[in-house]
């Protein structure tokens, strides 16, 4: 099912019009001549349902207790895995790590009711350089859990795969782009 399911989230994110030609600077400061933009996918109903199997998939793979990442990309991957697991029976803590800590209350970096010692996934809509990754996996182990996997909707090919890779950091996509802008499912 999860080939056929990548083809469909590829073909549902092109009918989205999530991913787009021209030329592009992305959050990272690299030029791309594509854009996706993950949020127009995440935020559909069919383009959720898609993806919370798939991303559930991989936390159930890597026995992940707790998915997050950093917001605003990872809240609705992160919203729609929790309510699959719910629905699937196999329940999965959901977090949402913020840019900066809260400058009120208790001055949360980290929402939701993660646990520490938590085997977490770290999500994101893409990987490029992986900064927001990298800065979602700080803040899980800052609070004491064990980041067993990270995964994202696409993977770009900008280094941040590879990084991952060096720091030793297991990596899944469900699409992958190109420098030309060939963008295909995995």
């Amino acid at each position: 099912m999860t080939t056929e399911r990548r083809e469909r989230i590829l073909a549902r994110t092109k009918e989205l019009g999530a991913l787009t030609y021209g030329d592009f600077t992305l959050s990272s400061g690299e030029k791309s001549t594509y854009y996706f933009d993950g949020r127009l996918l995440s935020l559909d109903p069919e383009g959720a349902s898609l993806l919370g199997p798939e991303f559930l998939q991989v936390a159930i793979d890597c026995g992940a207790e707790a998915i997050g990442g950093l917001t605003l990309g990872a809240d609705p991957i992160v919203a729609g895995v929790v309510l699959t697991s719910q629905l699937q029976g196999s329940p999965v803590t959901g977090f949402l790590v913020r840019k900066e800590a809260k400058g009120h209350g208790v001055g949360r970096l980290i929402e939701g009711p993660l646990k520490p010692g938590s085997k977490v996934l770290i999500v994101d809509d893409a990987c490029s350089t992986a900064g927001s990754l990298f800065q979602a996996i700080a803040a899980a182990e800052a609070e004491g859990c064990k980041v067993v996997h990270v995964a994202a909707i696409i993977d770009r090919h900008q280094g941040g795969d590879e990084e991952l890779a060096r720091r030793g950091y297991p990596f899944t996509a469900f699409l992958e782009g190109t420098a030309d802008g060939v963008v295909r499912a995995v």
